[in-house]
């Protein structure tokens, strides 16, 4: 089999070089639409995805890319990696001028070979072999030929064209080479055509392919990338891990297979038996007692990842979590699993995709999707979510990470598709006091409280518990948008629970905060919580308008003024409702003090391109509103009479 593939390699490599010197891959061959709002073309790409059994499968990708100018280069850059499934057996790559003319060759020796282990990691056997060009003379050509073997069938490569935003494609095709009687599935978005079947050597091969794809320009609140441009996912129905197999038609039979990796690896030593109940025999609220029960586990063990076979998708047995005192989402889960079914309470390990960005699944197309593990925990009437990787989170909250999305909860019956908790408007808060003086030479002294919800708070509380507190006034430093000032006191405190908040205390001497010409004096009385989005009107909007999690902000500021001013010029008040949510400010002056009052609150959703100006209007005059300023005059001393 090496040979042939060899023998193939050197093949493809002498007609790659004829082509190339004959002009194929010349810029000038390029259609002036392609090259429009691109920084990079892709010129071929054929991925060939064999399926041989249910333990095996082989991928050759091969593809070319003209990079046009600086922003293209991350496209010039090869990086596979390998690990005890998966096998590199040949790299061949091509550099090419703007003539299509060859420059240079890479040799195995040419690639870098990267350890796949980072920080808060213990066990990992991927590694990394990379490769970059790195020409810096535009416009150039780089092609890559790949080849690798995989010992399991559980992951099927996805085609997409279309990698990212900024690049156009001339010539892509994506086939699937299996047996007859194999059913291959997939499911297509933005592709219309049914995949050509043909058959060969007795082999069915189901081809999609595409062409002449302009480049796409991201736009200000973009939906999901597969929606904007032609994606198509593939999955098994049958595969196989080792000696462990599995079905994936369905949810609930791929649950089966998670649930049979987890089987037997639930026993507890005699110690922490007896201790969890201690902890938990006197508590009769079921709650309560999982949160007690959370916070030991929490307290008694630390995340590391470990990514080393079958490990990588099997947890650890509970009395090696014990033990040592550390494991990854997997180990973790299923000791809190474990530690739950000792004192009687049920729990459910669930599959998940974590990040801020990726609460999406193809939910119709059962399929490896996930990256993490949490647990849930059913009690009475609710559900009780655990991140069971957090030395710190409170039992019951999730934040941006892992809410609002489907997760596969896992039982000796199978899975099936849940969703975890989505935080609302009135539970995302921002909610701050400043009280300030200002002096004569328009130096402000604040002193701001505020209290941050849910996932309002979920990078404070990130920031809090990892970092120093030298760190921390560093980062708060540079977030401040004041031109002058100094922070006096600083100082932060959790509350924990299913909701947490944060509560921050500054005190911060503003130098030259308000603007002094002669006898009038100007100030901004919104003094921290200032938008910054501003959108350009775009009345060729093609997609649809995604906003993020709905949120509130709240603030007033009471400013205490230097002796002998008086109003000249004040705001007006300013309600704005929208569908994308609303504004109201509002300032007012007594006692030789300025109230400022403003409250916005952000909506979540998706809206239709045409709404696009009418958002961009929103902003706009929230925008203007947060920087409206007051107008005070200095009043004149009495002249004296003669």
């Amino acid at each position: 089999m090496r040979k042939y593939l060899m023998l193939m390699g050197l093949t493809l490599s002498v007609t790659v070089m004829l082509f190339a010197n004959g002009g194929g891959y010349s810029v000038a061959n390029i259609a002036p639409a392609l090259i429009k709002n691109a920084n990079a073309v892709l010129r071929f790409e054929e991925m060939r995805f064999e399926i041989s059994g249910t333990r095996e499968t082989t991928l050759k990708n091969h593809y070319v890319i003209t990079i046009l100018n600086e922003k293209g280069d991350h496209w010039a850059e090869f990086s596979e990696y390998y690990n005890t499934y998966r096998e590199i057996i040949s790299v061949d790559g091509f550099l090419y001028d703007d003539d299509g003319k060859l420059l240079k060759k890479i040799k195995n020796k040419d690639l870098q070979d990267l350890s796949g282990v980072s920080g808060g990691t213990l066990m990992d056997d991927n590694r990394y072999k990379r490769h970059n060009f790195y020409h810096k003379s535009y416009p150039y050509t780089i092609e890559y030929d790949i080849v690798t073997k995989s010992k399991s069938t559980l992951f099927f490569p996805s085609w997409s064209p279309q990698g990212n935003e900024a690049l156009s494609v001339e010539k892509s095709s994506m086939s699937i080479i299996s047996s007859p009687d194999y059913k291959v599935r997939y499911k297509a978005f933005n592709y219309a055509a049914s995949p050509i079947i043909t058959n060969e050597k007795n082999k069915k091969i189901m081809t999609w392919s595409a062409k002449n794809m302009p480049a796409i320009t991201r736009e200000s609140f973009s939906p999901l990338w597969h929606e904007m441009t032609t994606y198509v996912v593939f999955g098994p129905t049958d595969f196989q891990m080792e000696e462990y197999k599995g079905n994936m038609k369905e949810w609930k039979d791929f649950g089966k297979f998670v649930h049979s990796l987890g089987m037997g690896r639930d026993e507890l030593p005699d110690d922490v038996k007896r201790k969890v109940h201690s902890i938990a025999d006197g508590i009769k609220n079921p709650a309560e007692k999982v949160a007690r029960l959370y916070e030991y586990m929490q307290s008694n063990t630390r995340y590391i990842s470990i990514q080393l076979g079958i490990g990588g998708w099997q947890p650890f047995p509970a009395k090696d979590v014990a033990a040592k005192g550390y494991g990854d989402c997997k180990a973790l889960t299923n000791y809190m699993y474990s530690i739950l079914k000792e004192v009687g309470i049920p729990s459910y390990y669930s599959l998940i995709r974590a990040g801020k960005n990726a609460n999406y699944i193809t939910e119709d197309f059962p399929s490896q999707q996930f990256n993490h593990v949490i647990l849930s925990v059913p009690v009475q009437k609710d559900t009780i979510w655990l991140e069971c990787t957090s030395q710190t989170m409170p039992a019951g909250y999730l934040g941006d990470f892992t809410s609002d999305r489907p997760a596969l909860m896992i039982d000796e019956n199978g899975g099936k598709l849940v969703r975890t908790p989505k935080y609302g408007i009135n539970q995302n808060l921002q909610v701050r006091h400043i009280k300030a003086v200002l002096g004569d030479n328009g130096t402000l002294s604040t002193n701001i409280h505020t209290c941050y919800t849910g996932m309002q708070q979920d990078d404070m509380h990130g920031m809090i518990n990892a970092l120093s507190k030298e760190k921390v006034k560093e980062i708060l430093v540079k977030q401040l948008n004041f031109a002058t000032y100094e922070v006096n006191h600083f100082d932060y405190k959790e509350l924990k629970s299913s909701l947490p908040s944060i509560n921050e205390s500054l005190d911060i001497i503003v130098s030259n905060y308000a603007t002094i010409t002669g006898k009038r004096l100007f100030i901004l009385p919104n003094v921290m919580t200032r938008s910054g989005r501003k959108l350009n009107v775009d009345s060729t909007r093609k997609f649809d308008i995604q906003l993020g999690y709905e949120y509130k902000d709240m603030d007033s500021v009471e400013i205490e003024l230097p002796a002998g001013y008086t109003i000249e010029a004040m705001p007006k008040d300013i309600a704005i409702q929208s569908k994308f949510g609303n504004y109201s400010s509002s300032v007012q002056f007594r006692d030789n003090k300025l109230f400022y009052y403003r409250s916005i609150e952000q909506n979540s959703g998706r809206y239709p391109a045409k709404d696009y100006n009418d958002l961009a209007a929103f902003y706009s005059e929230i925008y203007k509103a947060d920087r409206s300023r007051v107008v005070l005059v200095k009043d004149e001393a009495p002249k004296k009479a003669f």
